[in-house]
C-alpha cells in the first residue's frame, strides 16, 4: 500500500507550462477566428446596406418616372391622336422650359405656364449651376443646397394617382384651400375649358355624363438630387434627396429632405421620340397627318413612342423639342458604402452613361453602379397607333 502511493505524483512545472502554452494557442486561434469572422460580418452588412440602397434608390426614381405625364383624363392636343386641331403654341403645346421652381400664384403660373409644365413632365441638368434652375438655389429656403459635384437634377411631374377627390366635404376631399394645388379635367363636350388647374374652381368640370362633377387630382412635382452630407453638413455621406412641392408658407418647392444615404453619383439620359413611324420629323404646328386617312393607322409627323436615336444627357440643360418628346429615361447611380473598409482600396472607375467615367477616388469606400432603363408609359404609350 505504500509502495502505490509513493508511485503517485501530480504534474511537473514543465508539463503545466506546456499546457498553459496549448491553452493560450487555442484561444489565439479562437481570438483570431473571431476577429475574422466580425470584420467579414461588418465587410459583408456594409456591401449589403451599400447594396439595398442602391436598389431602393433606383426604385424610387423608376416609380417616380414611371407616373411622369399621367394627368388624369387628359392628354394633351399635341399627344392626343384623336385631335384633328391644329395645335397652337403655349395653348396645346410647351413655347418654352418651365421654371421648376416658380412659386405658386395665380398670376405666375398662368395659362401659359401651366401649358409648359403639363407639356414637360421630365426635365434634367447636369449641374445646380444651370441656368434653369437659378431659383432652386437661391432665396431664403433653397430647395436646391449642397450639391454634390458632378451629380444631375432631375424634376418629375404628374398628378396624384390614387387620391382622387370628387365632391368636397367627402372622405379625403378636402375643402378649396390655397394650401392644396390640383387638376379637374373634364369629359363632358359641353365644358368649356379642357381642365381646370388651380386652388379653387372646381364645380365647373363635369365627368361624361355632364352631370357629375368631374374628379381632381392633387398636382405633384419632385425635384430629386444628390446632397454632399446626410443629416448634418460635413458628416461626409452623400444621399439622395428630395424637394416636393407642397405648402410651406408659401405653395412652392420645400426643403429636400433626405431619401436614400450612400448615394455618391446619379446621372439620367433620356429617350427621345423626335420621327414617326414613317421616319418623319414630329411637327406640332400642324394638324395630325396620316399616312392613310381612311385607317388612320400611322402618323407621319407624330411620335411612335419609340425613342429615336441614342439616349441624351441634359448638358446642362435639355431644348425643349427634346423634352416634350421623352418617352424613356436610362437611370444610372453610384452607390458607396456609408463607412469605410480600412483594408480595402476602391482603385476602380465606374462608368455612367455617356457623361463618361468616375474614378478612381484611391479611398477605402466601397462602391457598386446600378442602373435601368424606364420606359414613360404615360407618354409613350399614348402615341402608339392602333
Amino acid at each position: 500500500m505504500t509502495a502505490a502511493r509513493g508511485r503517485e505524483h501530480g504534474f511537473g512545472l514543465v508539463e503545466l507550462m506546456i499546457s498553459m502554452l496549448i491553452g493560450l494557442i487555442i484561444i489565439a486561434a479562437l481570438v483570431t477566428l473571431f476577429v475574422n469572422t466580425s470584420g467579414n460580418n461588418r465587410e459583408l452588412a456594409r456591401a449589403n446596406s451599400m447594396i439595398e440602397n442602391g436598389r431602393f434608390a433606383i426604385k424610387v426614381l423608376e416609380d417616380d418616372l414611371a407616373h411622369a405625364g399621367y394627368w388624369g383624363a387628359y392628354v394633351p392636343v399635341f399627344d392626343d391622336q384623336n385631335s384633328i386641331a391644329v395645335p397652337v403654341s403655349g395653348i396645346d403645346f410647351p413655347a418654352a422650359v418651365p421654371n421648376p421652381c416658380l412659386a405658386y400664384s395665380p398670376t405666375n403660373w398662368n395659362a401659359a405656364y401651366v401649358t409648359d409644365l403639363i407639356g414637360v413632365p421630365v426635365q434634367a441638368y447636369d449641374d445646380d449651376s444651370a441656368a434653369g434652375l437659378a431659383t432652386c438655389v437661391t432665396g431664403a429656403l433653397d430647395v436646391i443646397d449642397n450639391h454634390q459635384a458632378g451629380t444631375d437634377v432631375l424634376v418629375v411631374r404628374h398628378v396624384d394617382r390614387t387620391h382622387v377627390c370628387t365632391v368636397v366635404g367627402e372622405v379625403g376631399c378636402d375643402a378649396d384651400d390655397p394650401g392644396n394645388l390640383y387638376m379637374q379635367p373634364g369629359l363632358c363636350d359641353s365644358d368649356t375649358t379642357p381642365y381646370v388647374f388651380g386652388t379653387s374652381g372646381y364645380t365647373v368640370m363635369h365627368k361624361i355624363n355632364c352631370t357629375a362633377q368631374a374628379e381632381r387630382r392633387k398636382f405633384v412635382s419632385n425635384i430629386y438630387y444628390v446632397r454632399d452630407y446626410a443629416v448634418t453638413v460635413g458628416d461626409g455621406i452623400p444621399t439622395l434627396v428630395r424637394s416636393e412641392f407642397d405648402l410651406g408658407g408659401t405653395l412652392k418647392h420645400q426643403a429636400p429632405v433626405p431619401l436614400v444615404e450612400g448615394i455618391q453619383s446619379f446621372r439620367i439620359e433620356f429617350g427621345v421620340d423626335d420621327l414617326s413611324k414613317t421616319g418623319a420629323a414630329v411637327v406640332y404646328t400642324a394638324a395630325i397627318d396620316w399616312a392613310d386617312p381612311l385607317d388612320r393607322a400611322t402618323p407621319t409627323n407624330r411620335g411612335d413612342g419609340v425613342p429615336d436615336g441614342n439616349y441624351i444627357r441634359c448638358s446642362p440643360d435639355c431644348a425643349l423639342a427634346d423634352l416634350m418628346n421623352v418617352t424613356s429615361a436610362k437611370i444610372y447611380i453610384l452607390a458607396r458604402s456609408r463607412e469605410a473598409s480600412p483594408s480595402y482600396t476602391d482603385t476602380k472607375t465606374y462608368t455612367l452613361g455617356s457623361a463618361g467615367a468616375v474614378g478612381p477616388f484611391n479611398d477605402n469606400f466601397k462602391r457598386h453602379v446600378f442602373t435601368t432603363t424606364v420606359r414613360l408609359p404615360n407618354i409613350a404609350g399614348r402615341r402608339i397607333s392602333p
